[in-house]
């Protein structure tokens, strides 16, 4: 009874909703809400094509409830929840890819160079259809993830549908250690401008760059590129931006039962004041999204290039009586422009080529330069710090 997922919020039945039409003591609210999911359920029991199986309508439904809140908020039924929590810390094996939803599907934030995936020329965007025949659709983000991954030399097979064609391919690929790629760094204008590509913001590539940054001789420019950079831990987006920031609220974090935490600029963790501009795209997800957004608003750089995937939340596991538990996302990150970053992501106030991106309406417009051959982004930025005083 898979097809139910699909309905989300209108079939969030169950005991939940039966709940609802016997509390009798509040109908305001969920409470009336609830009632009207009873209802539903009751159509379909006595009026579906078959009878169905309630336990699957209730799974179905319950995934989609979660879903329909953000792609990050998860229902896990037992069996995902005991899987989910066995899971190893660290060591399991991987096929290369950032993974998160969009439009019900699975898509490809961004691909580390050198993985299986990245053999098999998935790219950056491309929609996972199904995993091992399991469409995405009916699976939580959660899951998603953990059949992702596996015991080294284990197959998965996922169903790609690429932007360039409108069938998907079948694409098998081994699972395998994948490591992080190395930090990339290079000079340009005679050693005047540092550039620093990280590819990942964990503790210890942030610790890579801080060594960089205070190495860099007196007077050397910095440009930053986030592009395809991926960061689970928040917090290392906001020490990167402390590297750059002296002073100024960085991010703050709130929800509805989550104290306000505000980030400020700790200026004995200011490493440099030498000018800096930042590449981002679309497959720059979590921590460096922080990182550019603070330099950005603060105005200590321009950001170059594309809007951002939109990820920064902070989810609290929730385990529920019969064994199964929700993922819930209880706060969000706010740009010191004031902007939820899981709702707006972030939209540089450059961009290359014309257009600002269609899919942020109510940002502020960016200044738009001609395209060049090659890397335009790149490029670009290191225009714009030639033009900046050391």
């Amino acid at each position: 009874m898979v097809i139910f997922a699909s309905l989300g919020l209108g079939f969030a039945v169950g005991e939940f909703g039966w709940f609802g039409v016997h509390a009798g003591t509040d109908q305001d609210g969920a409470y009336k809400q609830m009632g009207m999911y009873a209802d539903v359920l009751k159509k379909i029991q006595t009026d579906y094509v078959t009878e169905p199986n309630i336990g699957d309508v209730t799974n179905g439904a319950l995934h989609g409830l979660l879903e329909a809140l953000d792609a990050d908020s998860s229902y896990l039924t037992p069996t995902e929840f005991k899987i989910y929590s066995e899971r190893p810390a660290t060591g399991a094996a991987q096929i290369g890819i950032t993974v998160s939803k969009r439009f019900g599907y699975a898509s490809v934030v961004n691909v580390l160079p050198g993985s299986p995936a990245d053999a098999e020329h998935v790219k950056d965007g491309d929609v996972i259809e199904s995993i091992d025949a399991q469409s995405t659709r009916e699976l939580s983000l959660a899951v998603i993830r953990l059949m992702l991954e596996g015991k080294p030399g284990s197959k998965v097979t996922l169903s790609v549908v690429r932007q360039s064609k409108p069938d998907p391919d079948k694409v098998t690929l081994t699972r395998a250690a994948v490591a992080a790629p190395s930090l990339a760094t290079q000079q340009y204008e005679n050693a005047s401008i540092l550039y620093l590509k990280p590819g990942v913001l964990t503790a210890a590539r942030v610790d890579e760059l801080a060594v960089k940054i205070k190495a860099a001789p007196k007077g050397t420019k910095i440009l930053l590129d986030l592009r395809d950079t991926t960061g689970d831990d928040l917090a290392q987006g906001l020490r990167l931006a402390n590297f750059f920031l002296s002073k100024g609220t960085m991010a703050t974090l709130s929800g509805q039962q989550f104290p306000q935490q505000s980030f400020a600029a700790d200026p004995a963790k200011c490493l440099t004041d030498a000018p800096v501009e930042v590449l981002v795209n679309r497959g720059t997800y979590g921590a460096p999204e922080l990182a550019a957004a603070a330099l950005m608003d603060l105005k200590r750089g321009d950001l170059v290039g594309e809007r951002t995937y939109g990820e920064g939340s902070v989810q609290k596991t929730i385990g529920l009586a019969n064994g199964s538990a929700l993922l819930l996302t209880v706060a969000k990150y706010q740009t010191p422009s004031g902007k939820k970053i899981q709702d707006d992501a972030v939209t540089p106030n450059v961009t290359v080529g014309g257009e600002a991106d269609e899919e942020d309406e109510s940002a502020a417009p960016a200044k738009a330069v001609p395209a060049a051959k090659g890397d335009e982004f790149l490029d670009k930025a290191l225009e714009l710090l030639k033009m900046k005083a050391a």
